[in-house]
């Protein structure tokens, strides 16, 4: 199956799993969902104020690649769950199957009955989910000649992903667009050599993170700005580029312009395949810092940044904004005596 036609079958999968499990089901609900990720809630006996979250990421692969499923919870009885479904035979309505083993095991964990509407998820997609392009498109296959069937097919299929392209990088800056569309590239080229870096969740989930930074108002405002080490989703440079106006850590960075010419934070955030479900580590490039729980060797005392403190449901931009206001509560100050800008600068 091309990639186009498994994006206009996961469109069907969506529709029909939105119209199942709606924003008022009584026991799960598909909170959000796009082509990359879906954000579901099981209700658990105590309703409303007992929620489990769970997220899904999709990528560009899928069916081929499974989806990639996280919980919000340490119960390993939760992530028992969740690892159960690998062992489940691909198909082109994996992302339906998924789910109804998914409500039917937590069902069976918070001793709650097998609710009826999974059973819809084993019927075939239903006609009335496509379009009407979608429909005049197959009446018209079946009155073209042999020659030109294909033809027909193949305009279809492009129309499509141009569509869900063109939501997909709505409110992205043209030279944003280039970076992402390089990094697809690479990756698809990896891919098809069989080099593929990293792990697919966790490739997947940084996309998705740089697309959104991209998107960001805090972004476009010049709030900080993002760099990719050597093209790698995995290294990041970040640079604060505005703090609190009011705090001394600013006028440090305005002094550090008149005399080093540069007047931002570099930080640097690494990732693991197995993000987001482990912290980046962040650390402060440059300039040396005093205070602000920034350690030796520019590493920040943060929970946020711990195993313990983390949430795979955090954004990278939520945690570009946290460090941020960290560095002015904590009374950060510039080491002039100490910077190395001169090393990074060249």
């Amino acid at each position: 199956m091309s990639v186009s036609s498994s994006s206009f079958s996961l469109r069907r999968e969506l529709q029909l799993l939105e119209s199942i499990f709606h924003k008022r089901h009584e026991r799960f609900r598909i909170a959000g969902s796009s082509l990359d990720e879906i954000s579901c809630e099981f209700l658990t006996r105590g309703g409303e104020e007992e929620r489990l979250r769970i997220h899904c990421n999709i990528t560009e692969f899928y069916p081929a690649v499974p989806p990639i499923w996280s919980v919000e919870s340490d119960d390993p009885s939760l992530a028992a769950i969740l690892d159960r479904l690998v062992e489940m035979k691909k198909g082109n309505t994996l992302l339906l199957q998924h789910l109804k083993r998914i409500i039917s095991d937590l069902c069976k964990l918070y001793n709650l009955p097998q609710h009826p509407d999974m059973e819809m998820l084993d019927q075939p997609l239903p006609a009335d989910q496509c379009t009407q392009d979608d429909v005049s498109s197959e009446e018209e296959d079946e009155e073209m000649p042999e020659d030109t069937e294909d033809l027909d097919h193949y305009e279809m299929k492009e129309e499509e992903p141009a569509e869900a392209k063109k939501s997909e990088d709505e409110g992205i800056g043209k030279e944003n667009l280039a970076i992402l569309e390089k990094i697809k590239k690479n990756q698809r080229q990896d891919y098809l050599n069989g080099a593929v870096s990293g792990s697919v969740q966790a490739t997947d989930r940084l996309m998705k993170e740089l697309r959104d930074i991209y998107r960001s108002d805090s972004f476009k405002l010049g709030n900080y700005a993002v760099e990719l080490v050597n093209d790698s989703l995995y290294d990041w440079n970040v640079k604060l580029l505005k703090v609190d106006q009011d705090s001394a850590l600013h006028n440090d960075l305005q002094m550090l312009k008149e005399k080093e010419g540069a007047d931002f934070i570099l930080l640097n955030f690494s990732f693991k395949d197995n993000f987001p479900f482990d912290p980046p580590f962040v650390r402060v490039v440059c300039p040396v810092l005093s205070g602000g729980y920034v350690l030796g060797g520019g590493s920040i005392c943060m929970e946020l940044l711990t195993k313990q403190g983390w949430s795979s449901a955090y954004s990278i931009e939520s945690v570009i904004m946290q460090i941020s206001a960290t560095l002015v509560k904590g009374k950060a100050r510039v080491q002039f005596g100490a910077n190395k800008w001169l090393q990074i600068l060249t």
